[in-house]
């Protein structure tokens, strides 16, 4: 298995990953809010990308040994807003957008391995800090943040009226 940086190539495979992903997400979503939308597939690798490529980002994947990308992770670099500023330091960051290896070789260190080279290029451009939200019921995902020392500073609280 090796990290290397996305190329087109790999465009389905992303699309594959991604959709595998919202579907754990879906699995989990006890509000039942999440959907896979008919066009998710073919719309959210190429939003997710644009992202990366307008806020100074890097999208790695992991590709095993029949070329195949079993991982990824997607970042940026996100701008602050006027509103940012008025109440807060703004420290340079950098923004984990996606992370997913394919369940059939998660617990091998690949996400490990992803996060990694994620934290390596935002230090190199000079951030302080790296965010990421997670969905609050994925459990399996908070632990593995932790577990790289990552905690909480915001929660977003829900009820339904």
């Amino acid at each position: 298995m090796t990290i290397i940086e996305y190329s087109d190539k790999y465009l389905e495979d992303i699309k594959d990953l991604l959709v595998e992903l919202e579907e754990y997400i879906l699995s989990i979503d006890k509000d039942n809010l999440d959907q896979l939308h008919p066009e998710y597939r073919e719309k959210m690798a190429i939003l997710d990308l644009k992202d990366v490529y307008d806020f100074s980002g890097k999208c790695y994947l992991a590709i095993n040994e029949d070329d195949k990308a079993i991982g990824l992770i997607m970042g940026n670099v996100p701008p602050y807003d006027e509103f940012d500023y008025l109440d807060y330091k703004c420290p340079k960051r950098g923004e984990i957008t996606e992370l997913i290896v394919t369940k059939k070789i998660r617990s091998n260190g690949i996400g490990q391995e992803l996060i990694n080279k994620m934290e390596e290029y935002f230090k190199s451009v000079g951030c302080e800090y790296v965010i990421v939200d997670v969905f609050a019921y994925n459990e399996i995902g908070k632990k593995f943040y932790n577990k790289k020392n990552y905690h909480t500073r915001m929660e977003t609280m829900i009820k339904k009226i």
